[in-house]
């Protein structure tokens, strides 16, 4: 049962991870809708990546509620609450 902890922790860490990635992937694409370089750009992806990453731990909570909700357990959990923080990042629904 010790184990189980930090299971939960390195698995939360994990999405962590996962959900700046995608953050980080879709503020650049912004940026560069946006036609944005140097400092402008530096400024623009601080603030849009702070604001994923403030976004992030909500959004990861939810799907994990809607995981439990589903009674999704392993692997099946894990990709669903992978895709389900994904696309809360990428502002879907």
């Amino acid at each position: 049962m010790k184990s189980l902890p930090r299971i939960l922790f390195a698995a939360a860490l994990t999405l962590g991870f996962a959900a700046a990635h995608a953050a980080d992937a879709t503020c650049d694409a912004q940026a560069t809708d946006k036609k944005l370089h140097g400092a402008a750009k530096t400024s623009f992806l601080k603030k849009c990546n702070a604001d994923a990453a403030a976004s992030a731990p909500a959004g990861n909570a939810a799907c994990e509620t809607k995981a439990a909700d589903k009674k999704l357990h392993g692997a099946a959990k894990n990709s669903f609450v992978k895709k389900c923080t994904a696309d809360a990042a990428a502002g879907k629904s």
